[in-house]
């Protein structure tokens, strides 16, 4: 297990304070210092959304193989690097994009805020978080660098007082008949209470419950085994979905809102890294 470091807020674009420090192993988790590492972590998005999803890419982001938009500027960039391969950009295999609410509010909002309605999220007082672009490199997709992501995230929930945790998770393709199952299952069983609950826009509005009835007669241990990765992550951590999903035509996927409440979570998962946390 890692051991983990309260870092300061991170400036605006400019992160430069650690979230970890060695492992035993060579897996490493802290946040980027300094462009060159963004730019990396922005390659490694390129290949695994681009190169291997299948997502559309801009032009711009062909001739410069990087995944980027305008909110990588006001952003920190949470990475795992395997320090057998070097210490810096080289060694990146692993990815996650945070934006608090207090830094979002001076710089024109949320990336999610472009699927979902975020009303009820910003009516609760305090700080919260945007979690986006997780990927990790294809030879490194273990439960050992997740949980190197997650103890960084920790770490940074911890420090920034963060009291809400939310983003964007992805289901593959774009027909949501394809997945009206997982869609209805998500629905009844995971439904966020309101005062927590993101709603799709009403233009993209898409009908979780509608695609595949009211998820009585879906057998949950199934629906979840079908699920990806990234959403059962979450459930595990006591998270809810919005009301509604996204088609993002750009990535191919079917977006649902995802919410964890930071007190809410799971004594197994987030408990452990806050007493750990609070002995540093």
């Amino acid at each position: 297990m890692i051991a983990l470091a309260a870092p300061p807020p991170a400036q605006t674009g400019t992160a430069q304070a650690p979230v970890g420090r060695r492992a035993r192993d060579s897996l490493v988790v802290r946040l980027a210092n300094g462009p060159a590492e963004v730019e990396a972590a922005q390659r490694l998005r390129y290949r695994v959304f681009y190169g291997e999803m299948g997502a559309t890419p801009t032009p711009e982001m062909v001739a410069s193989g990087r995944d980027f938009d305008r909110f990588d500027a006001i952003c920190d960039h949470l990475l795992v690097l395997d320090i057998q391969r070097g210490d810096g950009p080289e060694a990146i295999i692993g990815t996650y994009r945070l934006l608090r609410r207090s830094v979002a509010d001076a710089n024109g909002g949320f990336y999610s805020a472009g699927e979902f309605d975020l009303s009820a999220l910003a009516a609760i007082p305090g700080e919260s978080l945007e979690l986006g672009r997780a990927c990790v490199d294809a030879g490194y997709r273990t439960g050992a660098t997740m949980q190197r992501l997650w103890s960084g995230i920790a770490t940074y929930v911890f420090a920034n007082d963060v009291r809400v945790m939310f983003g964007c998770a992805s289901l593959p393709g774009t027909d949501p008949q394809a997945v009206a199952g997982l869609l209805s299952y998500l629905h009844s069983r995971h439904l966020a209470p309101a005062e927590l609950r993101p709603r799709a826009l009403p233009e993209r509005y898409v009908a979780m419950a509608a695609a595949g009835g009211d998820g009585a007669q879906i057998d949950p241990d199934v629906a979840r085994a079908a699920l990806p990765p990234l959403i059962k992550g979450y459930l595990r951590l006591g998270g809810f979905v919005g009301d509604g999903a996204v088609i993002d035509p750009q990535f191919g996927t079917i977006d649902v809102g995802i919410v964890v409440a930071v007190d809410r979570v799971t004594d197994k998962y987030f408990n452990h890294y806050r007493r750990r946390h609070a002995a540093e």
